[in-house]
């Protein structure tokens, strides 16, 4: 019997007529690793050690009326300036050391600015409804370093638990990622690019304006959540301060 010319595709079937798995070869494999995380750059502490000190002038201007649940006008800045000198002197430049104590220093520094001004936001829910002797115009004013103090407070927790941590996700052997970023989904189209705190600020900022993730995705639990406490602190804020604002302005 004469043989059945080959057609292409053949190579593609088993001894059972069924087609084969598709091999993934060196360069699918580079991409899926591209797209799923590659081990981080080394990068600089100080655009972070900025946005704390940032906040913590923030905190500072707010008004009496919104911050005498914190205890005396000093007690947490101080708290957060001494946490915040502390990571600097035992790691001045690049966090790049996987030691507990510091990452405890650090995420106790974060828990610390959130935790201070998640109760002035109370304190300013509160105000805002009931009406307060405060003036409306200075409630209006105050929200505006709350609202910046919330896009830094979780621009540094991404920052921070990202893939382990900062300096965890230097190593080859990281865990899986929670963001989803946009070079990340398209491998190729930056070679080596790595998030930096800059990409967790932004990705911070606009979530709190848009009230949901744009175009960095939450993956994991934790990330979703943390997103989601901070659009409903962030959709609190600019709602009632716009119905305040309304009835000063009628």
């Amino acid at each position: 019997m004469s043989e059945r010319p080959s057609v292409p595709g053949d190579d593609d079937l088993d001894s059972d007529g069924m087609a084969d798995e598709p091999r993934i070869n060196a360069h699918q494999a580079r991409n899926d690793r591209a797209a799923w995380g590659i081990p981080s750059n080394t990068e600089s502490r100080w655009p972070a050690v900025a946005a704390v000190i940032v906040a913590i002038a923030l905190q500072v201007v707010l008004p009496n009326r919104l911050i005498q649940g914190l205890g005396p006008r000093w007690l947490v800045p101080v708290l957060e300036s001494v946490l915040l000198i502390a990571l600097v002197i035992a790691n001045p430049t690049r966090p790049d050391r996987e030691e507990s104590a510091l990452r405890w220093l650090s995420v106790s520094l974060i828990a610390l600015i959130t935790l201070a001004n998640m109760l002035v936001l109370g304190e300013l829910i509160r105000a805002l409804l009931e009406h307060s002797g405060a003036p409306g115009r200075n409630l209006v004013y105050a929200s505006v370093p709350i609202w910046l103090t919330n896009v830094i407070a979780f621009s540094l927790w991404y920052w921070e638990l990202d893939r382990g941590g900062v300096a965890a996700r230097l190593q080859p052997q990281h865990r899986e990622p929670d963001f989803l970023f946009p070079q990340m989904g398209t491998p190729g189209s930056s070679p080596g690019w790595t998030p930096k705190f800059i990409d967790y600020l932004y990705t911070s900022f606009t979530n709190a304006t848009a009230f949901s993730p744009t175009d960095t995705m939450p993956l994991t639990g934790w990330a979703k959540m943390l997103m989601m406490v901070q659009s409903m602190a962030s959709l609190l804020t600019v709602a009632l301060v716009i119905s305040r604002a309304v009835n000063i302005l009628a």
